[in-house]
């Protein structure tokens, strides 16, 4: 490969070594978060935007925004950080795919037909376990402490759609599992995926689709920063600290941590 066509960017990375077994606590000692310019191809190398959905507004599915507190920050980070990371990533060498689900709103796109049609016959669907009453009346439990929102939620997916600024333009790829998303790899030769969209510690690391399986075939998957955010619970939602755990996964176990003004600015060089 020439050098001279690689892309030199900012990563960041994790060393999660050495404990110091002087100190109190031992992994005080790790070296933490460090930052070190990389290369990365950009012939072999897309950007995947992945469950960027119109969730509507507080006052269309109420119940939805109860259960789901990042919808306004996903709204607010496909308004002012999309825009420019997925123009520079269109006007790049980079590919940009779109991982989807939750409804059929994507299935005209002719980057999904393409996709269903290069990746053929799906596998089959895991075994499943045999369920006993015990077993159901556990997770009814658990659907009935949240049926007071189901009804949106419903709704909601009912009328899911891209968000506006994440739409796919022209023959874009669009994927709804990891058998398509890894034909569209597979046939562009793209061995690192750097994913964006909602949410990093849910969706992007264990939906169909995600880093979970994506890693399993090899490909490397990073993230942005600005680009994603994450599901959070009472106790984090102030700080964000799921997000921040989940940026720190995805530097440990899979990929590398990228700022985006970094990548906006190397891709238009």
């Amino acid at each position: 490969m020439d050098h001279s066509s690689v892309i030199r960017l900012a990563a960041h990375y994790y060393e999660q070594f050495d404990a110091d077994y002087a100190l109190d606590v031992p992994g005080e000692g790790y070296g933490g978060w460090k930052t070190a310019e990389v290369e990365i191809n950009p012939e072999r190398t897309a950007v995947v935007v992945m469950h960027a959905w119109d969730c509507g507004t507080f006052d269309d599915f109420p119940g939805w925004w109860r259960t789901v507190e990042y919808i306004p920050r996903a709204q607010r980070i496909c308004r002012t950080v999309f825009p420019p990371l997925l123009t520079a990533v269109r006007n790049s060498r980079l590919a940009l795919f779109h991982v989807v689900g939750g409804g059929d709103y994507y299935k005209q796109c002719p980057g999904y037909r393409h996709a269903v049609e290069t990746a053929g016959p799906p596998p089959a669907e895991p075994a499943q376990i045999e369920r006993d009453p015990v077993l159901e009346r556990l997770a009814q439990f658990k659907a009935d402490a949240k049926k007071h929102n189901a009804e949106d939620i419903a709704r909601g997916f009912d009328k899911l759609d891209f968000a506006p600024e994440a739409k796919p333009v022209g023959d874009e790829g669009v994927a709804e599992n990891a058998h398509q998303v890894f034909a569209l790899c597979r046939e562009r030769g793209i061995n690192h995926l750097i994913y964006v969209g909602f949410a990093i510690n849910w969706c992007l690391l264990l939906s169909p689709g995600g880093m979970a399986d994506m890693s399993k075939h090899g490909i490397m998957c990073s993230t942005i920063r600005q680009a994603v955010t994450a599901v959070e619970n009472k106790e984090s939602a102030r700080e964000e600290l799921h997000k921040e755990e989940a940026l720190w996964r995805v530097a440990v176990a899979f990929g590398y941590v990228f700022d985006g003004d970094d990548v906006v600015a190397a891709l238009k060089k």
